[in-house]
């Protein structure tokens, strides 16, 4: 019976895009002249096998530099089925971002398992209106009174899970992190049975994000399909219970993200707004399930990768700041803003690994670029942080690990040639949270351990799959030179 199923999930992972693939070449037109330079390959397959044998390989970056070098900044190519145009430089970087005849377009498994109704696959007016609901929640004004609570679940994190011990992988306590700490400033949920269910759920639903989206017994698509209405019937729970208490006067929309968007209404301020809510409850979850997905994986990696890095985040900068702390006393929005030189090593972390390999759009009609090519319409476009961020006419001797490059005093890179965290209107909303829980990790672990690497980690080799995670989760032996006592870290 089991040989009968995978022969099934094959035959129609096969010829479900084989069909796709030839009722489209009856029924669309040949695209127009003046399509740029570069090859479609084999029907189907074009080359995304090659593509995906390089992010395996770690050789990723090289594999589009090749095709840059061939055939320039913008070229024709296939993937994953589909007639795509490879956009490369800082130009391209800002034709994507600021065009809204390209929008956003996502995996068929990543909108299924994640909702339809999330800010990465709404485009125009939703788009903004959800967006901007996000965004007046994380904006640094809200943020800087939140310092402490991400502060109590750092201190609390590493208290637990490093203290004591000789050595550790880092990615995997990283992710662990970052889930507290979304689960407690953006679900504000409490330790508990209800936290421990979403987070199991969570991981679940995190298998099959980029699978192939056969819902057949036995795929990574299925059980995440089923991990990911786990995680919605809790946050649907959970937006309900926030809902009555805000009702009833005995919570505040400040309290964390959920309070935050049911609070909304439409037209706030306005006579005519009509008291509705902003966004509808199938919003609300969607997006925050945008939310822990991004939040969870990206913030981990860039730590993992800071510690990592060849250069140790400057320590001098973090002995000012305990010196002025009080034992115990929790880090404040001013302390995080002091700690200059730790994000300009974030920053060179995120040029050289940028957490997101890159993204596709669609031309939601004929798009004509600069050069005079033209993406028609119905076709994807592909981008990748990883060609401007290394590009020797931008980034001097790219290859080196140089935080200075972000120093106030130097020659700031051209616009849209940083874009770590995307750029225009679809800039990543959580940022600035980003920013604030990494400094506050790095400040605790350069106070309380030095690291090396071990086991394996020595070889400095990470694949992408599709996000990138180094050999062995990135294995370290620990020194201590600070103790840590859980009865330090009530805050």
């Amino acid at each position: 019976m089991a040989l009968v199923v995978v022969v099934v999930a094959l035959l129609v992972a096969f010829l479900t895009p084989l069909a796709v693939y030839l009722a489209g070449r009856s029924t669309t037109p040949p695209p127009r002249r003046n399509l740029p330079p570069g090859s479609l390959g084999l029907p189907l397959v074009g080359q995304s096998l090659s593509l995906l044998r390089a992010m395996r390989r770690n050789t990723a970056e090289r594999w589009l530099q090749d095709r840059i070098d061939r055939y320039g900044p913008v070229s024709k190519l296939s993937l994953f089925g589909a007639p795509t145009v490879l956009l490369a430089g800082p130009e391209a970087n800002k034709a994507v971002f600021l065009s809204e005849a390209l929008a956003p377009k996502q995996p068929r498994s990543l909108a299924a398992i994640i909702g339809r109704r999330n800010m990465l696959e709404l485009v125009g007016d939703d788009h903004r209106r959800v967006r901007g609901a996000l965004a007046q929640f994380l904006r640094p004004e809200m943020l800087r009174r939140y310092v402490g609570r991400i502060d109590g679940e750092v201190r609390r994190h590493l208290a637990g899970r490093w203290a004591g011990r000789r050595a550790v992988a880092v990615l995997p306590l990283m992710k662990l992190l970052t889930l507290d700490v979304i689960a407690t400033l953006l679900f504000g949920l409490a330790r508990g049975a209800v936290r421990e269910r979403l987070a199991a759920a969570f991981a679940d639903m995190l298998e099959g994000l980029w699978a192939v989206p056969l819902d057949l017994p036995f795929t990574a698509f299925r059980r995440s399909l089923r991990a990911s209405a786990r995680a919605r019937r809790l946050l649907a729970a959970t937006v309900r219970e926030k809902k009555a208490n805000l009702e009833q006067g005995v919570s505040s929309p400040s309290d964390d993200l959920i309070s935050y968007l049911v609070s909304l209404r439409d037209g706030d301020g306005d006579d005519d707004g009509g008291g509705r809510p902003l966004l509808t409850e199938e919003e609300i979850i969607d997006n925050s399930i945008v939310c822990l997905t991004a939040g969870h994986d990206t913030s981990a990696i860039l730590l993992t990768f800071m510690i990592e890095s060849p250069l140790t985040t400057p320590w001098t900068e973090h002995e000012e700041i305990a010196r002025s702390k009080r034992d115990g006393e929790a880090l404040t929005w001013e302390d995080v803003t002091r700690m200059k030189l730790t994000w300009r090593v974030a920053q060179e972390t995120l040029r050289m690994v940028p957490p997101v390999f890159g993204s596709f759009r669609r031309a939601l009609e004929d798009v004509e670029l600069d050069g005079g090519y033209v993406i028609p319409k119905g076709w994807q476009v592909f981008w990748a942080p990883c060609v401007t961020h290394m590009d020797p006419a931008i980034y001097h001797d790219p290859g080196k690990f140089l935080p200075s490059r972000f120093d106030a005093q130097a020659a700031p890179p051209p616009p849209y040639s940083f874009v770590a965290f995307g750029g225009g209107p679809r800039i990543c909303p959580g940022m600035e949270l980003a920013r604030v829980e990494t400094l506050v990790t790095m400040h605790y672990l350069v106070r309380h351990f030095r690291w090396r690497l071990c086991c394996g980690g020595e070889e400095n080799t990470f694949v992408r799959d599709p996000l990138p995670s180094p050999a062995n989760g990135l294995p370290v032996e620990l020194d201590h030179i600070a103790p840590l006592r859980c009865d330090e870290f009530n805050s």
